[in-house]
């Protein structure tokens, strides 16, 4: 992927390999003219925030221009106080591709070898070991981007062929020399939303598929549990109804439960509504809303990828600075305020989907609702086994450890820094959040699918659809019914693997 001041789509980003910085010439000079002025301006010792003065509240201590490059190293020094667990391999390779495409916008002061280092690191393989606790998300995500900076410059630690390596040996090894940044530059690549960004894209990436995923569920508990149609039609959602997110639902669901025997129509159901004293004449709300609650969470994802792809592909440090027109302008680009309320939609969304999936799994062990598959999906049918009855347990446990977590982080601003950052984003929050909530999810589904398999197993497999046999054989290559009771901690682990390759989709 070739890396200029063009917009890249969230798609480019997301499946990005071979990346290659620009070296045409216009785009060049510009990084030239903006680091001209930057340094004309400093030369004539004129003060400019996070140059030749300190930072924050701390801005009022002027510098000289000899000092600068001091100022620079100690940003990302004093910075190091990042804790917990550490960012995996994925997302602190997003974070450095992410700062490459943002400062490559040409708005930031920086010299154009700046921009190769980050290149470099992604061409070599180089990737800075980050911790993901330390940010407010204001003025960015200083602390954690300050391991990318110190990387640059030869500190710290990095993943690399597999193992992690102080950054140091790596280098020696590769005969890179270490980085001295000139003024503002350190101060550039870590007054970003790269972090939270990454994070972002990484669980945006991973939801989608749990999402499409949960679509696949749902038409296989339309199957087996001899479900009424009619909720899928067009006529409800193209024609009465039609939102975008919950058209698309419906019409998936519907199209994956193409072929199966297992379901009827309305007047089918009318028909054995008076012959069946204990049939409802309609479905209950998990079964027959399901397109218009997942619908509104397929929008939410839409514009939440939206915002995301364009906090990507925007200029969020401070201060910006005009080469061309020869300004400089103070700003508060660094404010993740977009991705914190996108990841805080989306962990109110992801809570639907995680409620919806513990409503819907509740009927389908229940011998009073999922008529006819018997209680707790027994096979064998001795009392002393019991079959899903734990399964679901702890399928409603998870749920209620996603949901408790969807209070908004943007609303918890916590005023820091002598109270110079004194409304925040905590959009790296937001983001944390979002990605835990997603491997929660993971689990659950993963619980979800063997219960429909199991179910798939009581029915008999000659009158299901295409798509419910392609993931119940899917899962019975490698997981046996459950017959007599066992433990089924293994067979999750199993199963999750497949979710997570998109097995179910």
């Amino acid at each position: 992927m070739k890396i200029d001041n063009r917009f890249i789509k969230y798609e480019e980003i997301i499946s990005a390999k071979n990346i290659e910085l620009s070296r045409d010439e216009g785009f060049i000079n510009d990084f030239i003219l903006g680091h001209q002025f930057l340094m004309e301006e400093i030369l004539q010792g004129k003060p400019i925030y996070g140059v030749t003065t300190g930072y924050g509240s701390s801005g009022k201590n002027y510098l000289t221009f000899a000092d600068s490059q001091t100022l620079q190293k100690n940003l990302y020094r004093f910075h190091g106080c990042g804790v917990g667990e550490n960012l995996n391999y994925e997302i602190a390779k997003y974070t450095v591709l992410i700062r490459l495409i943002s400062l490559s916008k040409g708005n930031s002061g920086i010299s154009y070898e700046l921009l190769q280092r980050l290149e470099l690191l992604l061409e070599k393989d180089i990737i800075p070991i980050i911790p993901s606790l330390g940010s407010v998300g204001a003025s960015g995500d200083l602390t954690p981007l300050s391991y990318v900076a110190a990387v640059i410059a030869g500190e710290r630690e990095v993943y690399y062929k597999g193992s992690e390596r102080s950054a140091k040996a790596v280098f020696e090894e590769l005969g890179i020399e270490p980085y001295v940044y000139k003024p503002k530059e350190a101060l550039a690549l870590m007054n970003g939303t790269a972090i939270m960004s990454a994070i972002a894209i990484s669980s945006l990436n991973r939801f989608e598929l749990l999402l499409n995923s949960m679509e696949s569920f749902v038409a296989g508990m339309y199957e087996v549990l001899l479900s009424d149609d009619t909720p899928l039609s067009q006529f409800v959602h193209d024609v009465s109804k039609p939102f975008i997110g919950q058209v698309q639902v419906a019409q998936n669901i519907r199209s994956k439960t193409e072929g199966s025997k297992l379901i009827h129509g309305r007047d089918d159901r009318y028909d054995k509504f008076f012959n069946d004293n204990n049939l409802n004449i309609q479905d209950t709300y998990s079964i027959r809303c399901a397109p218009q609650i997942l619908g509104v969470v397929r929008e939410n994802l839409k514009i939440s990828k939206e915002w995301v792809e364009q906090e990507i592909n925007s200029v969020n440090d401070n201060p910006l600075v005009d080469g061309k027109n020869r300004k400089l302008y103070t700003s508060g680009n660094f404010y993740g305020g977009f991705v914190a309320h996108a990841m805080d939609t989306l962990k109110i969304s992801i809570a639907n989907v995680a409620d919806l999936l513990d409503k819907e799994f509740a009927l389908l062990v229940d011998d009073k609702f999922n008529r006819g598959l018997g209680e707790n999906l027994k096979v064998a049918k001795e009392n002393y086994y019991h079959g899903f009855k734990a399964m679901q347990i702890t399928l409603s446990s998870l749920s209620a450890d996603i949901i408790k977590n969807t209070t908004a982080a943007s609303i918890h601003s916590r005023p820091t820094e002598s109270l110079n950052q004194d409304k925040v984003s905590m959009g790296t929050t937001a983001a944390l959040d979002f990605y835990k909530m997603n491997k929660v999810l993971e689990d659950m589904l993963s619980i979800a699918f063997l219960g429909l398999a199991q179910a798939v197993d009581i029915r008999g497999t000659d009158e299901v659809s295409k798509s419910l046999l392609r993931s119940f054989m899917t899962i019975r290559k490698e997981v046996p019914v459950l017959n007599d009771d066992r433990r089924m901690d293994n067979d999750i682990k199993i199963v999750k693997t497949m979710l997570t390759s998109g097995k179910f989709v």
